[in-house]
């Protein structure tokens, strides 16, 4: 695929971008602890010898979250080759800044949920803006994702009404498990390269869909962090991380350009959960809980 070129709006810079990624990173993690209660966000602060650098910040065993990552980088340098030829782009270097999260929980009925919002740049005018947010419940429950969902589209239509069917989507399709033929969950929102309308209003849709993090997982934490699970729960909950570990390693962009430029490794695969499983031939019994997640776990399904 070939991206249009526009002419940098000089109004709107990346440093400015670069600033409000970092507040939102800070922000974020400040919430998140506080509802935690225990632990709080190890800060890690690295550079990139081609250029730039980033701050991971890390929680670890608190009382609601195994492990949860929040991610602000800002990096820069010659593009490398393999990003051009993938990308269909011309030889230039490249600004790239963003923030990605990743919150794995201890207790099987709290989903996992993972947000990114990035904005790439050229040095011959080419720039985009791309990003989203989605919901990897290891029990689907419809009322939370009806309530993920709608919060998603109202945050979609505030800048156009046709975002979240098309954004919406775009996220069954991306995030897919191709060789299990399933969704990595009930999806969310996707979108990349996108630079149709003045950069000043891509970046407040962006921004949009970055402020809606926690009014979304907040509610979801507080919600279902207290429920009671089994240990046929956990063996469960292990079993879905390992499709996550799976499509995080396959698939998922995110990993493959922080990989391809030389990204730090460890803030790259923050990402994965502290432990996962893998069973030979696992199946799940009729008409179980596990059956009902499994049978949702499909492109297509409108939740609200």
């Amino acid at each position: 695929m070939s991206i249009n070129m526009q002419v940098l709006d000089n109004t709107l810079t990346k440093e400015n971008i670069k600033h409000w990624f970092e507040h939102l990173q800070e922000r974020i993690c400040k919430t998140i602890a506080d509802i935690d209660g225990k632990a709080t966000f190890e800060i890690d602060i690295w550079s990139r010898e081609e250029g730039g650098g980033g701050k991971t910040r890390v929680l670890k065993e608190g009382k609601i979250l195994e492990k949860a990552g929040v991610a602000f980088s800002a990096v820069w340098g010659q593009t490398p080759t393999k990003i051009l030829e993938a990308l269909k782009l011309e030889n230039a270097d490249f600004f790239a800044t963003g923030v990605s999260i990743v919150m794995h929980p201890h207790n099987p009925h709290v989903p996992i949920i993972h947000m990114n919002v990035r904005y790439f740049e050229m040095s011959n005018g080419v720039w985009w803006f791309g990003g989203g947010i989605d919901l990897t419940p290891h029990y689907i429950n419809k009322e939370d994702a009806q309530f993920f969902h709608q919060h998603l589209k109202n945050a979609c239509d505030a800048h156009d009404e046709a975002y979240y069917p098309k954004f919406k989507n775009w996220a069954d399709d991306y995030f897919y498990i191709k060789h299990r033929n399933e969704t990595r969950g009930i999806g969310g929102i996707f979108f990349d390269q996108l630079n149709d309308k003045p950069k000043e209003q891509i970046f407040e849709f962006v921004k949009e869909i970055g402020n809606s993090f926690v009014p979304i997982y907040s509610h979801l934490l507080i919600k279902n962090h207290e429920k009671h699970f089994s240990e046929q729960e956990k063996k469960w909950q292990l079993i879905r991380r390992g499709r996550y570990v799976e499509f995080n390693l396959v698939y998922d962009k995110g990993t493959k350009f922080g990989l391809d430029t030389n990204g730090r490794t460890e803030s790259i695969l923050m990402s994965l959960p502290k432990e996962a499983n893998w069973e030979y031939q696992f199946e799940v019994e009729s008409n179980s809980p596990e059956a009902y997640t499994l049978s949702k776990l499909k492109k297509g399904i409108s939740w609200i």
